[in-house]
């Protein structure tokens, strides 16, 4: 039985664009699920947020983020965040790579990908 590695993201994003080089160069089968344009579902969301936490993923170094209004900025909870996220997936961070739905890594570093496919 076979894994079922997912990488999430955004097709045009750079970091996406070395996720998916890394995992291609390596022969790592995976599925790529572009959010911005199939969408996350809130389930899901809330689902990775139990695994790592809203503030793992909520991208607030993004663009998307930063052209908020300061009200929407403030005193963000995990309902919130996860609403801005379904709302506006560029303000996931992103790759976030699952295998059979657990979030093995939010972000890309070449070494932490090394370390999650070894042996």
């Amino acid at each position: 039985m076979t894994a079922s590695v997912v990488l999430y993201g955004i097709k045009a994003c750079d970091t996406m664009k070395k996720a998916r080089a890394w995992l291609d160069e390596r022969g790592v089968p995976y599925t790529f699920h572009d959010y911005k344009k199939d969408g996350i579902s809130e389930d899901v969301l809330k689902d990775w947020v139990s695994q790592v936490g809203w503030d793992v993923l909520l991208n607030k170094a993004g663009t998307t983020f930063r052209k908020l209004l300061p009200e929407q900025k403030e005193g963000l909870t995990e309902e919130r965040a996860v609403g801005l996220m379904v709302a506006q997936p560029s303000m996931i961070k992103r790759p976030v790579l699952t295998r059979d739905g657990k979030v093995l890594r939010v972000g890309f570093r070449p070494a932490d990908y090394e370390e999650t496919f070894s042996g």
